[in-house]
């Protein structure tokens, strides 16, 4: 005799073969409704809500395509929203408030807006709770790896919009906290006096400014130097007018540039019949069209646009120069404020790591990933280097002393 109340392995491979099909129709699976249900169900509810609140709050401090972007993503969370409604029928209840992150992003996107804000709400869609979820329907946890994505890519944007000075500014003031750092402990293990660990990392803030400040001076300025020296010469532009149709190498300047033969071709010929054209043209009264440049340099105006060749080489190099310095005075405050020995030592590593602790935090939320991991990383690199120099002024002192 069958013994009851076991379902058997049919029974239960056709249930979760229901349930598979119920969510992937979107169609929660049928049971009973335990009070724990509803409550994650409510959480749930609260949280959609919250994301695309926070989706309209950035729509609203941008325009044109990024703003329909992000009205799309919102309108796609109040279709997730509308599931938690049809599941929780008359237990909806009153309106919970999203979880702590998510209210705080949405402070943030109402403030500020920014890449910022768009890091946080990447990170955010990659904690989705639908895929583990039965109660989540598979397009919904479909649709959130999916939103991940898409945020990513608005958030690249903005990282490439300011990478370039956000690059100085992290590099610059992390050269200035660990170099002086480890410049004001391998003094200060070394046996000198307060003022003499002091002046050392004074003339280390100026010294290293002023060489961060030149060297960004000179990569400007040299990159520029570069591009110029890529730029067609306007004596080969006003030359063009007079090349034979038939025999002519300005096909080859474009394969030279970069372009494939037909391509090179193709395009030679359409400079030369556009300057044929204005030429039979400018004794009808029409206004003639002269050559520039733009004809023989069309291959590599494309890259040359894409270079970082924004702002002045003086503008570049008094931001690197107040990049280090804000770093690196930060280990010598300290010694300012007269504290000396083992003290003034332990003072200057503790702010130096909060400040390692802050800029590795920041890096690490812009750049989508961990910034917990960031940040222990970037003390980790900082306090071993100080440490290093600490020991060998440490072994310096006691030799020479």
């Amino acid at each position: 005799m069958r013994k009851r109340g076991r379902a058997s392995p049919l029974t239960i491979d056709l249930m979760a073969i229901l349930t598979r099909a119920e969510r992937s129709a979107g169609q929660p699976p049928a049971g009973p409704r335990s009070a724990a249900d509803i409550r994650r169900w409510r959480r749930y509810l609260a949280d959609e809500r919250a994301e695309a609140a926070v989706y309209r709050d950035l729509a609203s401090r941008r325009d044109g395509e990024e703003r329909d972007i992000l009205l799309a993503l919102a309108a796609a969370e109040g279709r997730h929203e509308q599931h938690w409604l049809d599941l929780l029928g008359d237990d909806v209840g009153r309106p919970l408030r999203g979880d702590r992150r998510t209210r705080a992003l949405g402070w943030l996107a109402r403030r500020f807006g920014g890449v910022f804000v768009l890091a946080l709400a990447q990170r955010a869609e990659a904690r989705s709770a639908y895929t583990d979820d039965a109660d989540a329907t598979q397009a919904m946890a479909a649709d959130e790896q999916i939103h991940e994505e898409v945020v990513r890519g608005l958030a690249t944007r903005g990282r490439n919009r300011l990478s370039g000075t956000f690059r100085a500014a992290v590099f610059g003031a992390n050269d200035g906290l660990v170099s002086n750092l480890a410049l004001v402990l391998g003094i200060g293990a070394s046996g000198a006096s307060q003022q003499t660990v002091l002046l050392t990392g004074l003339a280390g803030l100026l010294a290293g400014a002023l060489s961060m400040g030149a060297g960004e001076f000179i990569s400007i300025r040299s990159q520029r130097e570069l591009l110029e020296a890529s730029t067609p010469g306007p004596g080969a532009a006003h030359a063009l007018p007079h090349l034979d149709v038939d025999a002519n190498e300005l096909a080859l300047v474009y394969r030279a540039r970069g372009m494939d033969a037909h391509e090179a071709q193709a395009y030679a010929d359409g400079v030369l019949t556009r300057l044929a054209v204005a030429a039979a043209t400018s004794g009808t009264g029409a206004v003639p069209v002269a050559p520039s440049t733009a004809d023989l340099g069309a291959a590599t105006s494309a890259s040359a646009d894409e270079d970082d060749t924004h702002g002045t080489a003086w503008g570049a190099a008094i931001s690197s120069f107040c990049f280090f310095a804000s770093g690196a005075v930060v280990p010598v405050l300290p010694y300012l404020l007269g504290a000396q020995g083992l003290a003034a030592v332990m003072l200057a590593s503790v702010l130096v790591g909060l400040a390692l602790l802050v800029t590795g935090a920041v890096t690490g939320l812009l750049s989508g990933t961990s910034p917990m991991t960031r940040a222990l990383r970037q003390l980790a690199i900082g306090y071993g280097a100080a440490a290093v120099t600490y020991l060998l002024g440490l072994a310096f002192g006691t030799t020479i002393g």
